[in-house]
């Protein structure tokens, strides 16, 4: 580095040194780096150190760290700066209501109904209630995935009966499991496959989606095994 010498700076009290160094090597090479030196010898590298070791000695808001001069521009915008503020605080506010949080609450709060006629009973129907969104056939997300023992053997998973095919691009028999598991685990309803006969036309559109992906079944009593039928009797 090729230090240019230190020289007075007249914006500091008397005493106060300024250097600037120049980089010769490096990235940054042609730039430079400023330093200021206290009466005492003490070296400052920042504006910040210069302000916590002077305190309210000397006013900084104004002054420039890399030309060491105070600038007129900076002083105007502080001084508007503290008379804005001095307005505002001096400001009467004449709405004397309490400020009220305008955000909902997660928490259940009492609610005042106010009617015009207290006579009129609402009536609900239990069978119109509004379903709750939920992703369709969900079951495809654990497409390519396999489960393991403790050992980490991976589990071979169960063959279908052959009566049992898939519907619907991009289905295979691992799909085809994890729908028809689903269905029987999470509804209730009866699981007759995909009914209607358009749906091998366009999927996307006839798709029933309250049923797995896969056509239409009847289940016989070979497909039955021996053991369940003992449970059945």
């Amino acid at each position: 580095m090729e230090k240019q010498g230190r020289m007075d700076c007249p914006a500091l009290p008397p005493g106060w040194k300024k250097e600037e160094v120049i980089r010769k090597s490096g990235l940054s090479a042609g730039k430079s780096d400023v330093y200021y030196f206290s009466p005492s010898g003490k070296k400052f590298r920042s504006k910040p150190q210069l302000a916590r070791y002077l305190g309210n000695t000397v006013d900084l808001s104004s002054f420039d760290f890399r030309t060491g001069k105070m600038m007129p521009s900076k002083l105007q915008k502080n001084k508007q700066r503290l008379r804005n503020d001095s307005l505002n605080q001096n400001k009467v506010y004449l709405n004397t209501t309490l400020p009220i949080r305008q955000t909902a609450s997660i928490f259940k709060q009492p609610v005042t109904k106010v009617t015009n006629h207290p006579s009129n009973k609402v009536r609900s129907d239990p069978q119109r209630v509004t379903e709750q969104p939920r992703q369709l056939f969900w079951e495809k997300r654990l497409q390519g995935l396999s489960a393991s023992d403790v050992s980490e053997q991976i589990i071979k998973s169960m063959e279908l009966p052959k009566g049992l095919q898939g519907v619907g691009p991009g289905n295979n028999d691992d799909t085809l499991l994890s729908a028809v598991a689903s269905a029987l685990h999470t509804s209730s309803a009866p699981i007759t496959g995909q009914l209607s006969a358009a749906v091998e036309k366009n999927p996307a559109v006839w798709l029933n989606t309250s049923q797995p992906l896969c056509k239409a079944f009847i289940v016989t009593d070979d497909d039955i095994s021996p053991g369940d039928k003992g449970r059945e009797l």
